[in-house]
This record gives structure tokens, C-alpha cells and sequence, in this order.
């Protein structure tokens, strides 16, 4: 794409420069100001566009340790160089122009030389006009648009050329000066804009209504809750933007990275040759405490695991229960003292939660590959099943030895009508006979309804 644009205005400057040339010669020769002005911002035209040129081919070069950002900002900064040049140049032609104004009649004027020029030029803008045109549809740029209104404002200048020499031809003589004062006060003040665009540019200056836009879409991707700042630049084509958002203080590392990539997508598809930075907050307003305090507890220091949070309402008062894991071969001073550096979180981080209940327990952790299989073990556990009345049908039993460790899962079937927590009571109980008996045992048992 860059290639492309790059033989667009390689073209262009040929075709511009060619009309320089053209122009200056016959109004040397016919004496026309006003086609020696035109050429004159044509030569600047042919400037311009080189320096687009230059900025588009720059373009291609990837960001590096002193331009993070690329390379796009050497279009403005040569935007802004051209348009000095031409307000300067302006100013000396209305300053020409009024000079001649007050002078006496010029002993040779424009002719039909300085008509051809005109013409020439003319057909050399329109072609400008059409290639540029065509290319922007295909491949856009904001070089190449920049070098489209270049071509707009060199036709009208050429015109306001000819009609001044027109005008010479017909006996008003004064014609050529006239046309010539009205382009150079035509070329100040597209100088002068040209300047004020380019010099925004280097400051950074971007659209409110873009900010609100790249905002809008933000707010109405799913599982977004809040936009902090959104910070927003142009370099060359390319829109840079970073975005700050607010997510549920519970989300996953995921699904929050989930939710950022959709912001950045949806802005995309919104907004072309954007680059995006999504910047990801927690937000714990309308998050259950539930999960704020387990958010808070895995966190402290000593703890290996945390399960069965809950909260509840007590004469106005809330108050939190837990049971946290920690390592099984620490005493229960040390164990106390994780317990106690909860509440002090709890506490401090959510007040309005009066008291914490922490039921301590110990953490085993189960390796990911075991060694073998136990069947003296095996045959251990289902006769100290067999005590036990209420299992229907003793099931698959699997023993799983690494080093000091024991896994046991255990299948076991019982009466249908039993309550949910008669049967907990009942495996806890079988959990405890089956740890007094074999140590360093982490033990699963799947409860079936016979």
C-alpha cells in the first residue's frame, strides 16, 4: 500500500514540476506576473508533494527506540515548512502586485504564450486530480489527500491566471497584476490554514467527537462496567489510542484479556488504521462480598487454597465465613497467625463486615503423575467400607501412590432417599476412619444413589 502511494505521488510531482517549468518560461517570455505567480506555486506544489513523498516512503519504516510511535509526524512537520514557504512567497507577490499596480504600463504584455501555459497546466492539474482521485478510493492515505486539494488549489489558481491574461488581451492592462494580487491573497490564506492544521497536528490535537466515538464503543462491549481516560493520537495515518477500563473485581486474568481484545476489535471495526492499548481496572461496586473476600484471602501470604466463602445478615450486622488451606506441616501458632492477618485484610478492605469465621484446614498438594497403583491398599479400604452399613454397593476404588502420598478415590453407592446432607455427614465420617488408618491420604469418595 505504501509502494502504491509512493508511485502515485512519484507521478505527480513529475506531472507538477513539468507545469513549473512550462508556466515560468512563457511568462518570462510574455511578461505575465500572474502565470510567473502561478508557476511559482506550482514550484511549491512540486515541493510539497516531494515532501509527501518523503513523509509516505518514512511511513514504511517501522517504529524504532527513538520513534515508538513511527514516522508519521514528518508529514505535518513538512506540511508546516511548505506553508511557510508559501505564505512567504505570497507575500512578496501582493507586494509585487501593488508595486506594478502603481507603476506605469508594462511595454510588453501577456499574449498567446502565456495562454498556452495556462492550458497546459490546466490539463496537467486535472490529470493530477483524477489519478489522485482514483488512488485515495483504492488505497486512501493522507498523503495522497493532501496532494488532491494541492491539485484542486493549483487549478483554481491557474484559472484565476488565465482569466487575468484574458483581461490584458482585451486592453486592461492591469489585468495580469490583479490576477496575480488575487492569487497571492488566495495562496496567504491557504498557507495560512495549512499552517494552523499542520502546527495542531504537532501538537497532538484530536476530535472530541472521535474521542466520544472511540468512548461509545467501548461502553457497549460486554463486560465492560466503566471507561477511565481515553488518550488519543495521530501519527501520519495511523490513530494511536489508550484506553483505560473498568472490569468486575472477580474477573479472571482470562476474561478480562478476553474483554480487552473485544474492546480493541470493535474499535477497529469501527475506526480504520487505529492501534489500540487497553488498559484493564478492577471494579468492586456491585460485586458479592463473597467473591471480594475471596479475592482478597488468596492473595495473603501462607495461603494454599480457599473454599465455601459465604456471608451472611445478622441483626443489621454481616458476618463472613471460610475455610482456607494451609500447609499441613506448619503448627497451629503459625496457622493462627495467617488466620489473623485475614481478618486484619478483611477488615480493613471491607468494614462493613463485622466479624470472619476461618476454619482452618490442612493443604495437601497432589502431584500431577503418580507412580503406581496400590492393591494391598486397595483391598485395606473396601474392608473398613464393609463396617458400614449404610453404602448399598461398594464401587471402583482407586489407589494412586507418590512418594509419601496416598491418593484414594472412592465410588460408593447408599439409599436414594437420603438427604444430601446425611450422605456429606456419612463420607466425612469414612474420610476420618480411612486417614486413622493410613496416613498422608488425600481421599475423594463419589457418593451414587443405589
Amino acid at each position: 500500500m505504501f509502494v502504491q502511494r509512493t508511485r502515485v505521488l512519484q507521478v505527480s510531482v513529475l506531472a507538477i514540476f513539468s507545469a513549473f517549468l512550462v508556466e515560468l518560461i512563457f511568462g518570462l517570455i510574455s511578461n505575465s506576473l500572474a502565470l510567473i505567480t502561478d508557476s511559482i506555486h506550482a514550484l511549491l506544489d512540486s515541493i510539497v508533494t516531494i515532501v509527501l513523498l518523503l513523509a509516505a516512503k518514512m511511513a514504511m519504516k517501522p517504529p524504532d527506540a527513538e520513534h515508538t510511535y513511527g514516522h508519521g509526524k514528518v508529514e505535518s512537520l513538512g506540511g508546516l515548512v511548505g506553508g511557510i514557504a508559501i505564505f512567504l512567497i505570497a507575500c512578496f507577490f501582493i507586494y509585487e502586485s501593488i508595486h506594478r499596480l502603481q507603476s506605469p504600463p508594462p511595454n510588453i504584455l501577456p499574449g498567446l504564450f502565456a495562454i498556452i501555459a495556462g492550458l497546459y497546466t490546466i490539463g496537467i492539474d486535472i490529470f493530477r486530480i483524477i489519478i489522485l482521485r482514483n488512488s485515495i478510493k483504492k488505497i486512501g492515505g493522507a498523503t495522497l489527500k493532501a496532494d488532491f486539494y494541492h491539485a484542486f488549489m493549483d487549478l483554481g489558481s491557474t484559472l484565476v491566471a488565465i482569466v487575468g491574461i484574458v483581461l490584458v488581451s482585451y486592453g486592461l492592462y492591469y489585468g495580469d497584476f490583479v490576477a496575480s494580487l488575487i492569487l497571492g491573497i488566495l495562496l496567504a490564506i491557504l498557507s495560512v490554514k495549512l499552517i494552523y492544521k499542520t502546527a495542531l497536528d504537532l501538537t497532538d490535537i484530536i476530535s472530541p467527537e472521535l474521542v466520544k466515538n472511540v468512548k461509545d464503543i467501548t461502553l457497549t462491549t460486554k463486560g465492560v462496567i466503566d471507561v477511565g481516560p481515553i488518550l488519543m493520537r495521530r501519527s501520519g495515518d495511523i490513530i494511536f489510542a489508550d484506553v483505560t477500563i473498568s472490569l468486575r473485581g472477580d474477573s479472571s486474568f482470562d476474561r478480562a484479556h478476553e474483554i480487552s481484545n473485544n474492546v480493541e476489535q470493535n474499535i477497529k471495526n469501527k475506526i480504520s488504521n487505529t492501534a489500540i492499548t487497553i488498559h484493564f481496572e478492577p471494579n468492586w461496586k456491585d460485586v458479592p462480598l463473597d467473591a471480594k473476600i475471596l479475592d482478597l484471602v488468596k492473595n495473603v501470604r501462607g495461603v494454599k487454597g480457599v473454599h465455601n466463602v459465604s456471608t451472611h445478615k445478622t441483626k443489621g450486622k454481616i458476618y463472613s465465613n471460610l475455610h482456607v488451606m494451609v500447609n499441613r506441616e506448619i503448627n497451629l501458632l503459625s496457622a493462627h497467625k495467617i488466620s489473623e492477618i485475614i481478618e486484619e485484610k478483611i477488615q480493613k478492605n471491607i468494614p462493613q463486615i463485622e466479624h470472619a469465621t476461618i476454619h482452618l484446614e490442612p493443604f495437601i498438594e497432589i502431584p500431577k503423575k503418580f507412580n503406581l497403583e496400590d492393591k494391598i491398599t486397595e483391598e485395606k479400604i473396601k474392608n473398613m467400607l464393609k463396617q458400614f452399613s449404610e453404602i448399598k454397593k461398594i464401587g471402583r476404588i482407586k489407589s494412586l501412590n507418590f512418594e509419601n502420598i496416598l491418593k484414594i478415590d472412592i465410588d460408593c453407592s447408599f439409599d436414594k432417599e437420603l438427604s444430601i446432607e446425611k450422605v456429606h455427614d456419612l463420607t466425612s465420617e469414612i474420610e476420618q476412619v480411612i486417614r486413622a488408618k493410613i496416613k498422608n491420604s488425600v481421599i475423594t469418595i463419589h457418593p451414587e444413589p443405589n
